[in-house]
């Protein structure tokens, strides 16, 4: 990795998923964000809420950071390890940002 460092709301979303925090997952994003699960869409909080239960805290997941890149002033391309009772292994994680909040998050195939 570089001198460069992750938005809070990025590092937040890893904390509270490793703290299996729901409601603090779900307020991590913008209202009208999308979270893009290697094309299967959710959309706002209704819908990151339930793809939280069904894939994500739900699941007793646990990620932890290996490397990131900042792709433009509001995109990272982060890589995540991820364990629990779910999916399990490292993938890229797109990320965009504004006004500290997740506008997009897409797990991108490997």
């Amino acid at each position: 990795m570089d001198d460069l460092t992750l938005p809070t709301v990025i590092t937040d979303f890893i904390n509270t998923i490793n703290a299996a925090d729901s409601a603090g997952f779900v307020a991590l994003f913008a209202s009208d964000a999308t979270l893009n699960d290697w094309g299967n869409e959710y959309h706002g909080p209704d819908g990151i809420a339930k793809w939280n239960q069904t894939d994500n805290i739900g699941k007793d997941s646990h990620f932890e950071l290996v490397d990131f890149q900042q792709d433009s002033a509001t995109d990272w391309t982060v890589q995540l390890a991820v364990t629990g009772n779910g999916f399990n292994g490292t993938s890229p994680f797109k990320f965009s940002v504004a006004d500290n909040k997740l506008t997009l998050v897409a797990i991108l195939p490997d």
